[in-house]
C-alpha cells in the first residue's frame, strides 16, 4: 500500500535530490572544497549541518542539496566527488534522498514498537520500505497481513539458533535489506551476526539497564520506587546492548502508579525512541565514530 505524505513534508524529488554525509580530520577549507563541488555540480544547499567535534580534532557534515542538471546523476556525482575526498581523507556517502530504507522487522510478543512503526511507514513519516517481518512467535502474523507485509516465522532454540541465524541472513540478502530493526526481539543475537549486521541493526530497550536485568524490569523498577522511566535505542554489536546510542528519552513517574502503568509509559517512550532512531538512519542523519554518534536532526 502506498504510503500518504503530508503536503508541508513533500517527499525529495526521484533523480533530483542527494544526501551527502561525511567525516574527516579538521582543517581548513573543508566547507569550501565542498561548496565548491556543488557549484560544480549544478547544486544547491536544501539543508547543511555540521559538527566540529574539537576533543577530537574530527570534522562531520551532511549536505542536502538538488541539482538542476538532467544529466546529473548519484553515480557521475560519487565519481566527481573522489578527488575531494581524497585530498581531505574524508569518509563519505552519497545517496538519493528519495530512495527508501529497505527495512526488516524483527518482533516477539510484545508488539508496540512494530505496530508504530507500520503506522508511521503507512502515513509517510518514516521513508522506508519493509519487504519482511521476522518472528520466533506467530502473534503478529495477522498484523502483518493487514499491512499486506510478508510475515517470517523463524523459531529459535538453543539447538536451532544457528539454523535460525542463517535463515535472517538469507532473507536480508535475498531481499536486499538496507536496516535490521529489532522491534523488541527478545532473543541475543550471536556475535557473528551482530559483527555482519554492523552499523545497520538498531536495537530498543528500556532505559533502566545495567540496573534492572533480565526479565520483568517494570516490576524491578517499581519495587525500587523508580521516578524516571525510559528507552534507549542503539546499534547492534556484539557488547550486549552496549551499542552506539542513537536517541533515549524518560518520563517522569511517581509512586501513584503501579507496575502495569509504567509498562504503559515505558511502552510509549520505546515506540517513539525507535522511531525517532528509525526515522534518523534513513534520512542518513546518524554517523558513528568509534562509541559515539553524531546525529543531525
Amino acid at each position: 500500500m502506498e504510503a500518504a505524505v503530508s503536503p508541508k513534508y513533500p517527499r525529495p524529488q526521484p533523480g533530483r535530490e542527494y544526501v551527502l554525509t561525511l567525516s574527516c580530520p579538521d582543517s581548513a577549507g573543508l566547507v569550501h572544497a565542498v561548496s565548491g563541488f556543488l557549484v560544480r555540480n549544478s547544486g544547491n544547499i536544501v539543508e547543511s549541518q555540521q559538527f566540529d567535534d574539537r576533543l577530537q580534532g574530527r570534522f562531520f557534515m551532511r549536505v542536502h542539496f538538488d541539482v538542476s542538471d538532467p544529466d546529473t546523476n548519484a553515480k557521475n556525482l560519487r565519481y566527481r566527488f573522489g578527488p575531494v575526498a581524497e585530498a581531505y581523507r574524508i569518509d563519505w556517502t552519497l545517496s538519493e534522498a528519495s530512495t527508501p530504507t529497505r527495512t526488516l522487522i524483527m518482533v516477539s510478543r510484545f508488539g508496540h514498537c512494530l505496530n508504530d512503526l507500520l503506522f508511521r511507514r503507512r502515513t509517510g513519516a518514516l521513508n522506508i520500505e519493509i519487504p519482511a517481518i521476522v518472528s520466533n512467535h506467530r502473534d503478529f502474523e495477522g498484523l502483518a497481513e493487514t499491512y499486506g507485509i510478508p510475515f517470517h516465522h523463524i523459531p529459535v532454540t538453543k539447538d536451532t539458533k544457528a539454523e535460525a541465524e542463517a535463515r535472517l541472513m538469507e532473507l536480508v540478502r535475498e531481499l536486499d535489506i538496507d536496516l535490521v530493526v529489532l522491534a523488541r526481539y527478545m532473543q541475543i543475537l550471536s556475535d557473528d551476526l551482530c559483527k555482519r549486521l554492523e552499523g545497520r541493526a538498531i536495537n530498543i530497550h528500556h532505559s533502566f539497564l545495567p540496573s534492572f536485568k533480565g526479565a520483568r524490569p517494570y516490576e524491578q523498577a517499581y519495587a525500587r520506587g523508580v521516578k524516571l522511566v525510559g528507552a534507549t535505542a542503539h546499534y547492534v554489536t556484539p557488547d550486549l546492548d552496549e551499542g552506539q546510542i542513537i536517541e533515549q528519552d524518560v518520563v517522569r513517574v511517581d509512586h501513584s502508579l503501579d507496575p502495569g502503568d509504567l509498562v504503559t509509559v515505558g511502552r510509549d517512550v520505546e515506540a517513539q525512541v525507535l522511531a525517532h532512531a528509525v526515522k534518523w538512519h534513513s534520512e542518513s542523519r546518524v554517523m558513528v565514530y568509534d562509541n559515539r554518534t553524531v546525529v543531525f536532526r
